[in-house]
């Protein structure tokens, strides 16, 4: 979504706002702005459509802008096409109040409505302008300081927001507001930062504050102070942030996502061993105990994307395991469904950003209920993190490539470790079977590497698919959820439609789309299902499909049937989606490459969806 970075200190602005938006353009944009003061002069705003490097060479990479105190944006359209007069920063009538803005103000027509009537003028079609310019108008009917105009505004504006505003009366300060939309502040050197996400100003500064909901701040170069709605003064203790500004640089590979398909095995081993102790798990951290698993009597998972995906993965393996009920739900539909949840179940949010705005919404509609909450989270203090019962840490590291690889994978781990234990408190598993299980996964990042270096088959059959129109991915019960993200991969990042499907299901329809030379995959981990998916391979071919098979090593005789055959090393059946996964990663970013496309920036999709 939308990117946010501000700084205030000694040095030029311009450029240190211009790296960091560049650090957070995977997070998808249309157009970009800054807005810089030099003193007490007014913010010189400069605007730009399309992407960064046209926002650089305008300002000469940021050299033509001086100033010492600056806010920058990258926009992802909501209200008002793409174009340089919606692009942010926005600015009040007489240029009082310049902002730049993340999230959605539902109410702004209501609001818009009554400026006009006011004698506010409007020259964009956006939201954001008219959230300027109620802060503008509160600060001017009732003369105080600027967090007095902000909180007047937060109180009446629905919706979500992170803003980060320049008032003129106040040079060399930045004022923040947020409601469940991301914000981190951060010091150092003298110098005070703004970002809406990590890697923004990692290369400044490791010690960071999180805003809270409806909380404000003032950010000078000497420090920040923070505030809650009625406007008092409130302490917050900052944290570090433990990741290494160079793990959220391409060290050499051609994009992000290829440094993040090879960085799987060590972020899923590091998430492993974060819970494994004396060779059995510890959840201590987690703060789950074995009382709160023993009265789990089901299980919720909610999601959007990929992790979703993860959260198919993890009901086959949970309800097999663990042998109580799990259902997988549509974050985005969670809470439209006026949910019934039973009060012992406990509800699991997987998030990697922790901010997605539809599960944000419906952990809170689980709190609200009553139930118990777990995050599965990859960024320490989200929004998701914080307001869950218990979390649960992957350790894969910043992801930048917007097609998620190793999030995703270390999710899938986190999902075996609680299958695992739940299973153990629960008895529908020996310690001999817990034994083996957990030296099992163990196994699983060096199979992930015996996979990645046998990259170049896929990367030759996969050049062969670049003009594909459709491709189909077919398999049964586990290998159905490997599909679902196999499927997504392709077609997020090389635009060529694709769909996943229950094998059993295409005579029920699909199989009529299937004419010469359709691509078809077939996932085939399940020995048990194995025969079955081979036999609806065979009837995609007798309809002239392509057929790709892949499978684990010792089914060879799927060559009799498939053109082309991926294998994978053999592992117990649960957790063959971490190993499966990873060819059809490949798959789809070697299709993206051949067709030429921009891999870790794919149109219209940004990194984390903040706003619903």
């Amino acid at each position: 979504m939308c990117g946010i970075v501000g700084y205030t200190g000694d040095e030029q602005a311009a450029p240190i706002l211009l790296d960091g938006l560049s650090k957070l353009e995977y997070r998808g944009y249309d157009s970009a702005g800054l807005a810089v003061r030099d003193g007490s002069a007014d913010a010189e705003v400069i605007k730009a459509k399309g992407r960064l490097k046209v926002l650089r060479e305008k300002t000469n990479e940021g050299a033509s802008v001086k100033g010492t105190c600056g806010i920058g944006h990258t926009r992802w359209a909501t209200h008002g096409e793409p174009s340089e007069k919606n692009a942010h920063p926005h600015i009040s009538d007489d240029g009082n109040i310049v902002a730049v803005h993340n999230g959605i103000i539902e109410n702004y027509q209501e609001l818009k409505d009554k400026l006009t009537r006011k004698g506010y003028h409007f020259y964009s079609d956006t939201d954001t302008e008219v959230a300027v310019k109620l802060v503008d108008y509160y600060y001017k009917k009732y003369e105080g300081t600027p967090v007095d105009a902000i909180n007047h505004s937060m109180v009446r504006i629905r919706g979500s927001y992170a803003m980060a505003m320049m008032f003129h009366d106040y040079p060399g300060e930045i004022y923040v507001a947020r409601k469940d939309s991301p914000m981190i502040l951060g010091t150092g050197d003298g110098a005070s930062y703004i970002a809406s996400d990590v890697p923004a100003i990692l290369k400044y500064t490791r010690n960071v504050y999180y805003i809270g909901n409806l909380e404000m701040a003032r950010v000078r170069k000497d420090g920040i102070t923070f505030f809650n709605l009625d406007g008092e003064e409130i302490q917050k203790e900052p944290k570090t942030i433990e990741w290494d500004a160079e793990a959220a640089e391409k060290a050499g590979y051609e994009h992000f996502m290829m440094k993040e398909i090879h960085e799987q095995p060590r972020a899923v081993e590091d998430t492993l061993n974060s819970v494994l102790k004396d060779g059995a798990f510890d959840l201590s951290a987690i703060g789950l105990t074995d009382e709160e698993i023993q009265a789990a009597s089901q299980i919720y998972i909610v999601a959007c994307g990929s992790a979703y995906h993860v959260g198919m993965a993890a009901q086959y393996v949970i309800e097999d395991l663990v042998r109580i009920p799990v259902r997988v739900e549509l974050a985005s539909e969670f809470r439209y469904r006026r949910p019934l949840l039973d009060p012992n179940g406990l509800v699991i949010i997987i998030s990697q950003s922790g901010e997605t705005a539809d599960s944000l919404a419906a952990l809170r509609e689980a709190k609200a209920l009553g139930v118990k909450t777990l995050a599965i989270v990859n960024v320490v203090g989200s929004s998701i993190a914080r307001e869950a019962d218990n979390v649960f840490y992957t350790l894969a590291g910043p992801e930048i490539s917007v097609a998620t690889t190793k999030a995703y994978s270390t999710q899938l781990m986190a999902a075996y470790v609680l299958a695992i234990q739940f299973a153990l408190v629960k008895g529908t598993i020996t310690e001999e079977q817990y034994r083996g299980y957990i030296t099992e996964l163990q196994t699983i990042p060096d199979k992930i590497r015996k996979i990645i270096e046998d990259k170049e088959r896929i990367q030759w059959f996969a050049a062969k698919q670049a003009n594909a129109k459709d491709v189909f991915f077919v398999g049964r019960g586990i290998d159905y959820a490997i599909c679902l993200e196999g499927s997504l991969k392709m077609k997020e990042i090389s635009y060529i439609h694709s769909e996943a499907y229950a094998a059993g299901e295409l005579k029920h329809g699909t199989i009529s789309l299937i004419e010469d030379g359709t691509l078809v995959i077939g996932v085939l981990t399940q020995q048990e299902l194995y025969e079955k998916t081979v036999s609806n391979m065979v009837e995609c071919k007798s309809r002239g499909a392509y057929l790709m098979g892949l499978t684990t090593y010792g089914n060879y005789n799927i060559e009799d049937t498939a053109d082309f055959v991926t294998y994978i090393p053999r592992t117990d059946p649960h957790f063959a989606t971490s190993l499966a996964v990873i060819p059809l990663q490949l798959m789809g970013y070697y299709v993206s490459v051949a067709k030429g496309l921009d891999v870790d920036k794919p149109r219209n999709l940004a990194k984390s969806v903040t706003v619903e």
